[in-house]
């Protein structure tokens, strides 16, 4: 029975000592030296070190104190958990790679720097053209002008600007279709409108 207990409490010792407090800036994180020691060049491998010659305070229940922003730690630490870089959103990528350079997790490092730079080079909702066309048609001719619209064209909308045509007794409304298509192009060029279309428009808003 002794021997048991022995065993267990044992057992339960080598089980604590796998796992590994630290206070960061404040917020305590709980996890294994194994996940620590994922890159044995990075600081926090050697913290956790029996022979490390860093040398870290602890606080009062024994955590690692360590002076750094916890909101930042977390992609780090989670990236040593399973080796995805993942960042919540609302966290600066520069923010994370600050902490995975002072940490000096290589592969970590390597990967923010990648989302750093496609996230500078992807083009932006903003660096795409606009090109808006007016087209003027009849009634009878609204049906097949927009369902034959193709090449990228889009229809934005329609402005009644009454009827210029009289045939007998019938009258014709006309119409101005507002249509445009999108073009990428380099974030210095400006989007354009076609003055025409918004000439045409206000003239249509009016009648």
């Amino acid at each position: 029975m002794d021997e048991n207990k022995l065993m267990v409490d044992k057992l339960q010792a080598n089980i604590n000592k796998q796992w590994v407090k630290l206070n960061v800036g404040g917020t305590y994180f709980l996890t294994t030296k194994t996940t620590l020691a994922r890159d044995p060049n990075s600081f926090l491998y050697r913290l956790v070190q029996e022979d490390s010659e860093l040398i870290s305070d602890k606080d009062e229940t024994g955590a690692f104190l360590i002076d750094r922003d916890p909101t930042y730690f977390s992609p780090v630490l989670n990236y040593l958990r399973h080796g995805k870089l993942v960042i919540n959103k609302g966290l600066a990528e520069e923010g994370v790679l600050e902490e995975a350079e002072f940490y000096n997790v290589a592969e970590l490092i390597r990967l923010v720097k990648e989302k750093i730079y496609l996230r500078d080079t992807r083009p932006s909702r903003d660096s795409k053209k606009h090109v808006y066309r007016v087209l003027q048609c009849h009634e009878d001719e609204l049906t097949q002008m927009v369902s034959t619209m193709s090449d990228g064209w889009k229809f934005e909308q329609l402005v009644n600007i009454g009827s210029q045509y009289n045939y007998g007794s019938d009258e014709h409304a006309e119409f101005l279709c507002v249509v445009s298509r999108e073009y990428g192009v380099p974030e210095t060029s400006e989007v354009e409108h076609s003055d025409r279309g918004k000439v045409l428009q206000q003239k249509g808003s009016r009648m």
